[in-house]
């Protein structure tokens, strides 16, 4: 039987997802709450259920927007998702009831984004070899962590040390979003609204922190981290112009590496990137080795895959100008566009 994620099940939902090989903090029911709240997306979680017990669980959000179309995503706003199930039985359930909702909606594709292969099923296509992963385990000691670095890496790691950087682990979600802000609009990228980020603090809660790095006092460079299990997923973060020539973004990921072995976790997920871009340059110099992600479609009969990344050809111009947009235009612009991305 499959039902629909409410209230007194959300607690089932987790503990089922905490247990699971294949689950990961964007399974968690908690991403309903976000998505309606921060966007105003309607959600379909669904799970599988036999005997009172929960076997499989679905996390869908509906993305519909004028300029950017209308998608069930598993999960939006998210780099993992898709079915996590015990059995084979459940998992087919799911996702038939994922098809049924694609016909029934009207929606224009179904789209599963997974760190492993899905099992096959007629009609849904794989997506393009767009994106990878980054993850590698960490130690509980220190010094081990940092001569795992390569060298050149960690000489800028130190160089953020010899500058006298330090670092603040906290819930100021609005002083990353201000550093973050920047450092989107200057890729071109439109920003996530305040509220989004307040948000994933209040309903994540000790699962969710920001570390922040301080230059002198002025905040220079931060990142908000999600918590699973023994993992750290730093997820939103980004530098301001002065970080650069300051390490600070190297510095900035060092603290959080370090702050969470001192956690206890043995984890590290650098988390998703486009090939050949900077990110994946970057994360590749701390000695991380990309993984695929599979991500896969099943579409509304005459769709073609969704492509909205800033690689496609028809942003260009777009990314161009709004790199050239006021900070307080692409903030107050940036969370009407964002919404649609999923």
């Amino acid at each position: 039987m499959v039902r629909t994620l409410d209230a007194a099940s959300e607690a089932a939902w987790d503990r089922f997802v905490a247990v699971m090989p294949g689950g990961t903090f964007f399974h968690r029911a908690g991403w309903a709450k976000v998505i309606e709240s921060a966007f105003g997306h309607a959600t379909h979680f669904s799970f599988a259920e036999r005997d009172g017990a929960i076997t499989g669980v679905l996390p869908l959000g509906r993305v519909k927007t004028m300029l950017f179309g209308d998608a069930l995503i598993s999960v939006p706003f998210c780099v993992y998702g898709g079915p996590v199930a015990a059995d084979a039985e459940s998992e087919t359930a799911l996702i038939t009831h994922a098809e049924s909702l694609l016909a029934r909606t009207g929606a224009q594709a179904l789209e599963f984004r997974g760190m492993e292969p899905g099992r096959g099923a007629d009609g849904w296509v794989d997506g393009p070899d767009l994106y990878v992963t980054f993850r590698k385990a960490i130690e509980a000691d220190a010094e081990r962590n940092m001569k795992a670095i390569p060298r050149k890496q960690r000489a800028m790691v130190r160089k953020g040390i010899q500058n006298e950087l330090t670092s603040v682990a906290d819930r100021d979600s609005d002083r990353l979003h201000a550093v973050y802000a920047e450092s989107v609009r200057n890729l071109g990228t439109p920003v996530f609204s305040r509220r989004y980020f307040r948000v994933l603090m209040d309903v994540f809660e000790g699962d969710v922190d920001v570390v922040t790095i301080l230059d002198a006092g002025t905040p220079i460079a931060s990142v908000m981290n999600f918590y699973f299990r023994d993992e750290v997923l730093p997820y939103y973060g980004g530098g301001t112009a002065a970080a650069r020539g300051r390490a600070g973004n190297d510095f900035l990921y060092w603290e959080t590496m370090r702050r969470a072995a001192d956690r206890g976790c043995r984890m590290f997920d650098f988390g998703r990137s486009k090939i050949g871009t900077g990110s994946f340059s970057f994360k590749h110099n701390w000695g991380f080795e990309p993984a695929k992600l599979h991500y896969r479609f099943r579409l509304k009969p005459g769709e073609a895959i969704p492509d909205l990344n800033p690689l496609n050809p028809k942003y260009r111009m777009f990314i161009a100008g709004w790199k050239k947009l006021p900070l307080p235009v692409a903030n107050a612009v940036g969370p009407f566009i964002v919404r649609g991305l999923g």
